[in-house]
């Protein structure tokens, strides 16, 4: 055999070898990732301790988000307390809370407001762990009352009207029964910072006076009974 034909034997063979190789060779096929579970379900359930309070005090609201049919309570995640106050259309965010179920401790409304809670939902890092959906808890009003005080006894009566009750009315009524028979004695009008006076007459025998501060848009009304005796 001649040395050009060694060599082109010898090239035939390195290629029958190399196509062996590669047809060989396995074919690799990337697995499917893992499909994430859908998420479940949620409810969320706000429930303030009172409805009604005087301005300057607190509510606490308790928070439960389960998941559908209440078999799991839900952490994963956080809820935010939305608020409306009265006379606005405006839901603004007050707090957020570290879990999705923490309660929302000592809420001091201004005036008196609606609130919701919304829960934003959770995705698991896993597909083995559970994601959960979005909820939103029904609305429910808080009623704030404005506050009015008083003297401890006599017939000079001052006090002061909070908030925001300058200039406005104060209706004085008077019966000679403590729980019915009231009628009209005088309406008198707050000064610029809601203050009051006025000096009860010394009628002989004894006498139930109500101090009325009526409800507004944005306030409940409030009263104090008073009484008075002379011989």
């Amino acid at each position: 055999m001649t040395d050009r034909r060694r060599r082109t034997a010898r090239r035939l063979l390195g290629s029958a070898l190399a196509a062996g190789v590669v047809l060989a060779t396995p074919s690799v096929v990337p697995a499917a990732p893992a499909l994430a579970a859908a998420p479940v379900d949620t409810t969320t359930v706000a429930t303030p301790n009172t409805t009604s309070i005087a301005f300057g005090q607190t509510v606490d609201i308790g928070l439960d988000v389960d998941s559908a049919g209440g078999t799991t309570t839900v952490d994963d995640g956080t809820s935010t307390l939305y608020a409306r106050e009265a006379t606005s259309t405006r839901w603004r965010a007050v707090a957020t809370n570290t879990s999705a179920s923490l309660d929302f401790l000592s809420v001091r409304p201004r005036k008196t407001t609606t609130y919701k809670v919304v829960y934003g939902g959770y995705d698991a890092a896993s597909a083995q762990d559970d994601s959960f959906g979005p909820s939103e808890s029904a609305e429910f009003t808080v009623g704030v009352a404005r506050t009015i005080t008083y003297p401890s006894g006599g017939f000079e009566m001052k006090g002061r009207v909070r908030p925001a009750y300058g200039a406005r009315v104060i209706v004085v009524k008077v019966s000679s029964d403590e729980t019915s028979g009231f009628r009209t004695f005088r309406k008198i009008r707050t000064d610029k910072r809601g203050r009051y006076a006025i000096d009860l007459p010394r009628r002989s025998g004894e006498w139930f006076w109500s101090f009325i501060v009526r409800a507004d848009e944005q306030y409940r009304g409030t009263r104090f009974k008073w009484r008075t005796w002379a011989s």
